[in-house]
């Protein structure tokens, strides 16, 4: 059970890194990061 849940946690990562902005890190404040990974996860 605990391997699914990592499994899917990476995959879930993985599809966020496809993003340019969140693999990339522009942003460099932290807040400003959270609000890129929070759109990135929105449109996933």
């Amino acid at each position: 059970m605990r391997y699914k849940k990592r499994n899917t946690a990476e995959r879930a990562i993985g599809k966020l890194r496809n993003s340019r902005a969140v693999a990339t890190r522009y942003d460099k404040r932290g807040y400003v990061f959270l609000g890129t990974v929070t759109v990135a996860a929105l449109i996933i």
